[in-house]
């Protein structure tokens, strides 16, 4: 994926996981974005785990593991903030 595309991808996968973890009113577009992509490299590790593959690209089964990641992404930094 471009780097374009994944600033669109990293955006729309934050969004979507703060809005799940109700993080969305202290996380900005720029926050979002950082954890969607951060999250879509994590939720790529953890399925590495149980012998899937990560982040492929723009489709569907990216934009979940993607999501799985930022979630857990969000709560390690709420756990870390305790």
């Amino acid at each position: 994926m471009g780097i374009i595309l994944w600033i669109i991808f990293g955006g729309l996968v934050g969004w979507i996981a703060s809005l799940i973890m109700k993080t969305d009113a202290e996380q900005g577009i720029v926050l979002n974005i950082v954890v969607g992509i951060i999250g879509a490299v994590v939720g790529g590790w953890i399925m590495s785990l149980f012998g899937e593959s990560g982040v492929g690209g723009f489709n569907f089964y990216s934009f979940l593991v993607a999501l799985l990641g930022a979630v857990v992404l969000i709560w390690i930094v709420r756990v870390l903030r305790r």
